[in-house]
């Protein structure tokens, strides 16, 4: 039998609501894994405003404290590692081992950031007065809601979780419905290392409401910073929303992610990295591979070796050892067929399955583990030949299906890569160091790998894109403070009298028309 879950305020339970989601097991789409009680816009209300009854309160705790607040939760995280990859499993159809990875990261980033409560640091600055020092100060911004999607259905929220806690800021987090398990486990886990009642507060709804109630909650000052991963779309609504009161979000967006492959480059560690970066997560990912920019003298070469190991690959069961396993729920798998209905015959080549489209029976793969229609199995699809008249190259196509396109120079490369607008993440697979360097300079992409796929992430490097992928907003690490927290100023005369800036300074004269005597030797 399903659990019901619904949102927790300030502590306590919502009870039941008009509206509820069933959130399946992807791979068995028949198995239910809750019922999801769906909240309205007032109910988004209502929590943000008991994260700003609790704002000040949790804003006087010594960060330092905080810190061990989220030192405990990362032990909690390690301690139910493998129970909180199965939920993450069987919920969103993440293979077990990424799923592992996954709440890792939430991990790492506890890890990191608990220091950063000893860490918060201002700055005292010389006065150009006497008897006069200058202060700056972090403080927290206040209430944080946090919308994120369900493909990291836990990762990316401690992204933002773990920081706007630690800096003393209160939060309302709305995950994806699709993952309210996931998200219900996390809650769980932060509530007993010792987040107080309100500190942190769920909200279960469809976007719809959550929009509305965020534009109310904007309205009646109860939001001061929104952190947003989805969809550009998505993403533009709310940059939009944010930018009537002022406000800058905090917006990680889709990707078209390049990967170029030189000449010179180590083809089997290409291959390696494309069958990565574009069939891992079943290229759920926002920094999924979306098109490799192939130099035409390996071209042919790079696409076979590709093509071999993709249809070598086990897919399936994601709680076997599979590549990829279900698309996420039906919406993904809609979305896909979109893309796919984008594949021209006429234009395009396509490698890497026995079809194209929906694993079943009548339509199977050969090393498909699993019960291919219990599930929303999808083939994966190489396409060559796209260019950039091709919607299939300008547009993000969240699922397993990666592009192919050919270069003769590296410029041409490169503006390639730039072509379709987004800006989050880029590889480049070449021996030349100069290759590197200069693919670096060019891209516009927030993150580049050499070597390396489009796709993996370290709790203490900035994540985040620009363009389409972004506003320029990075999460993780260091930088991320910066989204949390607001700088102030502060000047402490002690002189006992009135001293004007740039008037009441002292001025010491020089002789600056000073040559020293011409050498007459």
């Amino acid at each position: 039998m399903s659990t019901t879950l619904s949102s927790i305020i300030a502590g306590s339970r919502v009870g039941p609501a008009a509206r509820t989601y069933a959130s399946t097991d992807p791979s068995r789409t028949d198995e239910r894994v809750a019922d999801v009680a769906l909240g309205d816009a007032g109910l988004f209300v209502d929590a943000c405003r008991a994260a700003r009854d609790a704002q000040e309160a949790w804003r006087d705790v010594p960060p330092p404290i905080r810190g061990q607040v989220i030192a405990g939760a990362g032990r909690l995280v390690e301690a139910n590692k493998e129970r909180l990859a199965r939920i993450v499993t069987r919920e969103v159809g993440k293979p077990y081992a990424e799923s592992l990875g996954e709440v890792q990261e939430i991990a790492d980033t506890c890890a990191f950031f608990l220091g950063e409560g000893r860490r918060l640091y201002g700055q005292t600055v010389p006065s150009e007065m006497p008897d006069k020092q200058l202060f700056t100060f972090r403080d927290p911004v206040g209430v944080v809601s946090v919308i994120t999607a369900g493909n990291f259905p836990v990762a990316v929220p401690s992204w933002y979780i773990v920081p706007a806690l630690l800096c003393g800021n209160t939060v309302v987090w709305k995950p994806a419905e699709y993952a309210a398990s996931c998200a219900n486990a996390f809650f769980e886990l932060f509530v007993h290392a010792g987040v107080p009642e309100g500190v942190l507060n769920l909200v279960f709804a469809d976007g719809e409401e959550t929009f509305r109630g965020l534009e109310q909650a904007l309205g009646d000052g109860l939001v001061d910073k929104v952190g947003f991963t989805g969809s550009t779309e998505v993403g533009t609504w709310i940059g939009e929303l944010c930018g009537r009161h002022l406000q800058t979000p905090c917006l990680e967006l889709g990707g078209k992610n390049p990967m170029v492959v030189t000449e010179d480059a180590e083809l089997d560690l290409a291959v390696e990295g494309a069958l990565f970066s574009g069939f891992g997560t079943a290229g759920q990912r926002c920094t999924s591979l979306g098109t490799a920019i192939v130099h035409e003298y390996v071209h042919d070469e790079f696409v076979r070796l590709l093509d071999a190991v993709t249809r070598a690959a086990t897919v399936g069961d994601p709680a076997q050892d599979v590549l990829f396993g279900p698309m996420i729920n039906e919406r993904f798998a809609d979305g896909f067929e979109t893309y796919l209905g984008w594949i021209d015959p006429e234009r395009h080549t396509t490698y890497g399955s026995t079809a194209v489209g929906r694993i079943t029976g009548k339509e199977p793969r050969e090393g498909f583990t699993g019960d291919p229609d219990a599930g929303l199995f999808y083939h994966p699809v190489i396409v060559d030949g796209v260019g950039p008249d091709d919607r299939l190259f300008r547009n993000e196509t969240f699922g397993p299906i990666i592009g192919v396109a050919t270069y003769r120079t590296l410029d041409e490369a490169i503006a390639l890569a730039n072509a379709p607008g987004y800006g989050l993440s880029s590889a480049i697979y070449t021996t030349d160091p100069k290759k590197a360097f200069a693919f670096r300079r060019g891209i516009k992409a927030g993150m580049v790998s050499v070597n390396n796929s489009t796709s993996g992430a370290e709790a203490h490097l900035p994540f985040g894109g620009n363009g389409r992928s972004g506003n320029g907003s990075r999460q993780s690490g260091i930088w991320v403070l910066d989204q949390f927290t607001r700088w102030q100023s502060m000047n402490w005369d002690y002189s006992g009298r009135l001293q004007k800036a740039q008037m009441d300074v002292l001025e010491i004269d020089a002789d600056l028309g000073f040559l020293l005597p011409e050498d007459e030797s």
